[in-house]
């Protein structure tokens, strides 16, 4: 039985979420046996030392050690989940960032502005193009400087298009103030940091359409900072990137011929 599930909590997608899972169900029944243990010792005590058998309060306290015993039961059960299970988990994923990184993976660099998200993908040559915060126009802006060559192709999207069964590397950052990008069917999130570009990686196991949600508190409209993300067919993604590319650079072809002039 997995309390989590129980609890609702949604279908897993991504390679990595069922370790996740385990890790989360793992937690629940520690909580779940703190909870029902400390709920019969409370029990007792309203039994054990009601008014009626003990008219007169007693001021000498606990004569035995059977609280203090449990109490560091419980923190060498914290200990065991922190060093035994969630250390090895963040090495594990740590770890694959070299691995993925030559598994021709899907970058996209994630921008959370308030109070939204805006993608820019590097189009076919794979690289993005220079960043410069001055030729921001918009809150929303990615800053993308298009006198830079490998800039010709990168194309901006307003939701996130991803392959199923090819590893994604997301560029998380911030135009304002901190963000924090959170995609629960994937088992992951990051702090969007003004500033900073922070990686997060993750492989799609499943073709779906989901909502990405800030779930870091970054001002009145917080709530409403919800985006889409649709993983497909790794034939369609090429399909659909490659036209958003194409489309890119012919938009652009002018001023990249006088750039080159």
């Amino acid at each position: 039985m997995s309390p989590s599930k129980f609890l609702s909590i949604p279908e897993n997608f991504s390679a990595h979420g069922g370790r996740v899972d385990h890790l989360i169900d793992v937690v629940h029944w520690f909580m779940i046996a703190l909870f029902v243990g400390w709920s019969l010792f409370f029990l007792y005590c309203l039994f054990r030392f009601r008014a009626s058998v003990h008219p007169k309060a007693s001021y000498h306290g606990v004569r035995n050690h059977i609280s203090s015993h449990l109490e560091i039961a419980v923190v060498i059960i914290e200990a065991v989940l922190l060093l035994g299970f969630a250390f090895p988990l963040w090495k594990e994923r740590t770890d694959t960032w070299e691995t993925v990184q030559k598994q021709d993976p899907i970058r996209v660099r994630v921008i959370g502005w308030q109070f939204g998200w805006t993608y820019h993908y590097p189009g076919k040559d794979g690289k993005f193009g220079r960043i410069n915060p001055l030729v921001r126009t918009a809150n929303g802006d990615p800053a993308i400087d298009f006198d830079d060559p490998n800039a010709q192709d990168d194309f901006i999207a307003t939701n996130l298009k991803i392959a199923k069964n090819r590893p994604a590397i997301l560029n998380i950052t911030s135009n304002d103030v901190i963000h924090n990008y959170a995609i629960v069917p994937m088992r992951i999130q990051q702090d969007a940091i003004p500033g900073r570009e922070i990686p997060m990686w993750f492989t799609p196991t499943k073709t779906l359409e989901t909502s990405v949600v800030c779930a870091q508190l970054c001002g009145e409209k917080h709530g409403d900072m919800v985006g889409l993300m649709e993983v497909v067919e790794d034939k369609a993604y090429r399909t659909w990137a490659d036209a958003e590319s194409d489309n890119a650079l012919k938009s652009r072809a002018p001023k990249a011929a006088t750039v080159s002039r």
